[in-house]
C-alpha cells in the first residue's frame, strides 16, 4: 500500500508501509469476539506482533483465540494474550518499552489515561471510546423500514454498545406518530437470561445495573416522561442483572439522558424542527461515534452526512452489517484513529519515504 510520488527530474520517490513492531491492544468485555478481530486483524496483516489484554469480565474468548492461533500455526510470539486486571496487566502493558503502538477500546475516561501514559514515550494510540449516537428521522422517511433499526440500534446487547443509537431525533410533524409506534415496539421487548435468546439479555454486572437504574431514577425525579417499558420474564433468576428496556420522551437537549452514555437498554426521543435544528441537536454532545439519517431526499442525505460530527453516518440503515471493510472510529471524545478497512492498515503501520537519485551528479 505504498505510493510512488512524482518529483524532481532525476529522482524516483516512493513510500513503504512498515509495521510498528509490537502493538498493544486493550479491549472491553461487551463484544469480545468482534472487537478482537477488529483490533488485531489490521495489526497482524501489516506484520506486527500483538499483545492482547482482554476485559477481565470476558477473558475466555481471548484465551480461546490464542489457543486456536497456536493450533493454526501462528509462530510463537505473534499473538500473545495477557489477561488480568486493568491496574495490573493493563498498566504493565502501557509502560512496557517494547510496545510501539496501542489500541484501546473502552470508556472515554480510561482512554484519556491510556493516551496520557503512551504520550510519555511518544507512542501513537488508536482510541475507540464512548458514544451518544443519534438517529435523525425526517418527515419523509420510510417509517416502516426505520422502526426495527430505531429499536434494535438502541437495545441490542442490552444497550451495552458504544455505538448504540440511544437518541432518536424526530421531526416534529411526525413526532407523535413515530413515538407511539416506537413505544409499542419497546413495550413488546422482554429481558431475561441470555440462553433464552430474548430481545434483551442481562447487564454485565450489578455495578452496571445499579448505574443504569440510577439514571432512570434521576429521570423520574426530574419529571421525564416514560413512554414505554418492556418486561422482565417471570422465570428470570432472582438477583440477576436485568433491566427492562424503556423509552422516554421529549428529553431536553442538555439533560443527562441526552448527554451521557448510559450503557443500558434506554431509548431517548427528542423532537426537532427542520434540518438545521436536527443537525444542531445531533451534534450537541461531547461524542461523535455513529449517526443515522432517515430521509428519502438525496440532497438532504449528503448535506446532513457532511455536517454531522461523527465517524460514521448510516443513511436509511444503521450499521450496514458491521462489515470489516468499513473503517470504524470516532471524533471528539469518541476517540481518534480507525480500525477495519484500509484505514486500519495505515494506522497499524508507519510510512517510510524512499527518494532515489539516479540522475547526473
Amino acid at each position: 500500500h505504498g505510493q510512488t510520488i512524482p518529483y524532481l527530474e532525476g529522482y524516483t520517490v516512493l513510500t513503504l508501509r512498515e509495521p510498528h513492531g509490537v502493538t498493544g491492544h486493550i479491549i472491553p468485555w461487551n463484544y469480545p469476539m468482534q472487537i478482537i478481530g477488529r483490533t488485531i486483524g489490521g495489526a497482524l496483516t501489516m506484520g506486527n506482533a500483538c499483545v492482547l489484554k482482554p476485559g477481565e469480565e470476558a477473558s475466555l474468548t481471548s484465551l480461546k483465540i490464542g489457543d486456536l492461533s497456536r493450533k493454526a500455526g501462528f509462530p510463537p510470539g505473534v499473538l500473545n494474550i495477557v489477561p488480568g486486571l486493568g491496574e495490573e496487566a493493563g498498566e504493565a502493558l502501557l509502560k512496557h518499552p517494547g510496545v510501539s503502538h496501542y489500541s484501546f477500546t473502552g470508556s472515554t475516561e480510561v482512554g484519556v489515561k491510556v493516551q496520557q501514559e503512551a504520550a510519555k514515550r511518544a507512542v501513537p494510540v488508536t482510541l475507540e471510546l464512548g458514544g451518544k449516537s443519534p438517529q435523525l428521522v425526517f418527515s419523509d422517511a420510510d417509517i416502516d423500514k426505520a422502526l426495527p433499526f430505531l429499536v434494535n440500534a438502541a437495545i441490542q446487547n442490552a444497550g451495552q454498545t458504544c455505538s448504540a443509537a440511544t437518541r432518536v431525533l424526530i421531526e416534529k410533524t411526525i413526532f407523535q406518530e413515530l413515538t407511539e409506534r416506537l413505544a409499542k415496539g419497546i413495550s413488546s421487548l422482554r429481558s431475561g437470561p441470555a440462553l433464552q435468546d430474548l430481545e434483551c439479555g442481562p447487564l454485565i454486572s450489578k455495578v452496571q445495573k445499579d448505574r443504569v437504574e440510577g439514571f432512570l431514577q434521576r429521570a423520574r425525579q426530574d419529571g421525564v416522561e416514560f413512554l414505554a417499558e418492556g418486561s422482565i420474564v417471570e422465570d428470570a433468576p432472582q438477583g440477576g442483572n436485568y433491566v427492562a428496556p424503556c423509552m422516554v420522551g421529549s428529553v431536553p437537549p442538555q439533560h443527562t439522558l441526552a448527554q451521557d452514555e448510559v450503557f443500558g437498554p434506554l431509548l431517548v426521543t427528542m423532537p426537532f424542527e427542520g434540518e438545521e435544528e436536527g443537525i444542531e441537536v445531533a451534534n450537541n454532545t461531547v461524542y461523535g461515534l455513529v449517526s443515522g439519517v432517515w430521509t428519502k431526499d438525496g440532497g438532504r442525505q449528503l448535506r446532513v452526512a457532511r455536517r454531522l460530527k461523527s465517524g460514521q453516518v448510516f443513511i436509511n440503515n444503521y450499521g450496514a452489517g458491521g462489515g470489516v471493510e468499513l473503517p470504524f472510529g470516532g471524533v471528539k471524545l469518541s476517540g481518534h484513529g480507525r480500525e477495519k478497512g484500509f484505514e486500519a492498515l495505515y494506522g497499524f503501520s508507519v510510512t517510510k519515504t524512499v527518494a532515489i537519485h539516479h540522475g547526473a551528479s
